[in-house]
Order: structure tokens, then C-alpha cells, then sequence
């Protein structure tokens, strides 16, 4: 009686488990596992999020961004005071330039501490994975090498991206509930591309922090490095290259007028000068934001003779900064490719 029991017991639930097995179930195939990559982004950006360092950068920038916004509300008036067709028409991008001297403007803040993000979410990624040992078992995993340098990079732009695009919008709101009128359409575009072109700057200085990551072994030495080519490309190279450019100066005599100077002389200047990153960010930001600038070098009375004081639209606003664009573009993607070949050629062991 036992025994018959038992093997009823038993026929029932393989009858069970063959209806399980024969059947597809939607919760089990809704947990199928990620992509490594995806995985790594994840893992990632909860890292970036949870860390101090993101968290004490964000606190400084929300900071400068509020008294950039201060400092603007107070100097902007409303469009029946603005004279200017100019600032009439693209009044709400005030709030991203306007200054009284006392604080630099929302563009200047980004320019400054923009690199100090993208140097802080990657002067570590890939020596703080030697130093720690992890990187050797993640390798040991069926997981491509790409994929981690990949990945460490794509978190670290979503983070910088989120960022961004939600610090600008609560900027436009605050300009929103402040001055009480909205911005237009092409004013909204131009605020989309400028904070797109500071995604773009940021994305610089990260791939140059992610490759000096793995160039050197210990995390403050590719920090040192970061932060001295940062403050060499933005402070001491145009300091540089303005004492040079007056000592090779042409002689002032040879020139008809007092106040004249030769347009190769100046076009050459500029061209150095925008060899910085932080030149080319300055560049573009300030033509997108500033509808009225119609050059970005130095014009001859010819061109300047008969021009209209009309704002450019937003299209022939991109072709004038067009250069700056492929310039930031270019430096960013020659750090990714450096870095990715770098880390594609290092050998890896365990310790």
C-alpha cells in the first residue's frame, strides 16, 4: 500500500513538471539576463552616482549654476525695456549669458567646471580595476575586453548627459516661472544644441582621463596628469601663445594707420588660440547663445560695410561655429581611439 502510494506520488509530479517543461512561461522568459555590456553600463553608472566625489561636483554646480541664474535675473529686463531687436527676440537666452561682473555667466561656469566632471568620472576607471585585481576575474568572465572600456565610457557620458540636459531645462523653468514668458521655438533649439555641445566638451576631457588612466598605474598620477593638461590647455596655453604672438608682433610703424594690424597676423592668432578645447567650447557656446554674433574673426571693412544688425537663425548660427564642432569632435574621438588601442594591447594578469 505504501509502495503504490509512492509511485503515485511520484507519476504526478513528473506529469507536473513535464507540463512546466512543455509549456513556455512569460515571468521566466522575462528574466533572461542582460547583455555583459549593459551590465557594465549599469554597474557602472550606480557607481558614478553613489560615489562622493560625482556627488560633492554636482552640489558645486548646482551651486554656481544658481548664482549664475541669480546674477542674470538681476541684470536681464523684460522685452518692453530691451531695446535691442537682438535681445527682444532671444530674451530668454539672457539667463545663460547675462552677468553683472560679479559672477560669470551660466557658459563660463560650465567651461570651467565641465573638465573637472569629465577628469573626476575618469581618471580611475581602468587603474583603480588593476590596483583592486577585479580586472583580471572580469576578464576571466565571457565577457569581450572592449566591453569593459566601452562600457566604463557610455555610463560615464549618460551620467554627464542626465546631468546636463536636466540642469538646463531646471534653468529654463526657473527663467520660466521668473520672467513668466516662454521661450520660443528657435530659442529652445538653441538651448538643446548648446547643451549637446557641453555633453561634447565633457566627453573630451573623459576620454583624455579614461586614456592617462591607462597609461599610468596609480590613480593619482593620471589625476595629476588630468588636471595639468587641463589647466595647461585652458590658462597657460593662450597666456603662451599671446606673449609669443607680441614679441613676433610686425612693427607698428609699418602700418598706415595707428591702430591698424595685418588680418593674416590676427587670423593666425585665432587659429592657435583655438587649439584649446576650451577656446573651441567658448567659441561655439557663445555664437549659439548669441544670435547677434556674425563672426567669429577679425573682418575687413569690406565685409563689415552694408551688413544688417539682424539675428542669424539657428542653421547659418551652426555653419559659423561648424569648425569648432569637428575640432571638439575630432579631439574626441582621437583620445577614444588612443585609449582603446592602449587597452586593447595591455596585458592583464592576476595578482
Amino acid at each position: 500500500m505504501a509502495w503504490t502510494k509512492f509511485i503515485t506520488a511520484i507519476s504526478k509530479e513528473a506529469n507536473h513538471m513535464e507540463k512546466l517543461l512543455s509549456t513556455p512561461a512569460p515571468a521566466q522568459a522575462a528574466k533572461l539576463p542582460l547583455h555583459p555590456f549593459w551590465v557594465i553600463v549599469s554597474k557602472e553608472m550606480s557607481d558614478h552616482v553613489r560615489s562622493w566625489r560625482f556627488i560633492i561636483l554636482l552640489s558645486l554646480i548646482l551651486l554656481t549654476c544658481a548664482g549664475s541664474l541669480y546674477t542674470a535675473l538681476n541684470n536681464i529686463g523684460t522685452p518692453s525695456k530691451t531695446g535691442s531687436p537682438v535681445n527682444g527676440t532671444f530674451f530668454f537666452l539672457q539667463l545663460f549669458t547675462a552677468t553683472d561682473g560679479s559672477l560669470p555667466s551660466f557658459i563660463v561656469f560650465i567651461n570651467f567646471l565641465g573638465p573637472l566632471l569629465g577628469i573626476a568620472m575618469g581618471f580611475d576607471a581602468v587603474n583603480s580595476e588593476f590596483n583592486r585585481g577585479t580586472l583580471s576575474r572580469i576578464m576571466a568572465q565571457p565577457v569581450h575586453r572592449d566591453y569593459l572600456l566601452n562600457g566604463k565610457f557610455v555610463a560615464s557620458l549618460l551620467v554627464v548627459g542626465i546631468l546636463f540636459f536636466s540642469l538646463t531645462l531646471l534653468v529654463t523653468g526657473l527663467g520660466l516661472v521668473f520672467i513668466g514668458i516662454p521661450p520660443t521655438a528657435s530659442e529652445f533649439l538653441r538651448i538643446l544644441s548648446f547643451s549637446l555641445l557641453s555633453i561634447l566638451y565633457v566627453a573630451f576631457w573623459l576620454n583624455l582621463s579614461i586614456l592617462f588612466s591607462i597609461r599610468f598605474r596609480q590613480p593619482a598620477t593620471s589625476a595629476l596628469t588630468s588636471i595639468a593638461a587641463w589647466l595647461f590647455l585652458t590658462i597657460f596655453y593662450p597666456i603662451l601663445i599671446r606673449l609669443v604672438a607680441k614679441l613676433l608682433a610686425p612693427d607698428a610703424g609699418s602700418f598706415p594707420g595707428p591702430g591698424d594690424e595685418p588680418y593674416s597676423y590676427q587670423h593666425t592668432l585665432l587659429k592657435l588660440l583655438r587649439f584649446a578645447p576650451s577656446q573651441l567650447f567658448s567659441d561655439a557656446t557663445t555664437t549659439l547663445l548669441m544670435p547677434s554674433i556674425r563672426s567669429l574673426g577679425p573682418l575687413t571693412m569690406e565685409q563689415v560695410a552694408g551688413a544688417i544688425p539682424n539675428p542669424l537663425p539657428l542653421g547659418e548660427s551652426v555653419l559659423i561655429v561648424w569648425p569648432q564642432l569637428t575640432g571638439l569632435v575630432a579631439a574626441t574621438v582621437l583620445c577614444f581611439a588612443l585609449s582603446y588601442v592602449s587597452f586593447m594591447r595591455k596585458e592583464i594578469r592576476s595578482r
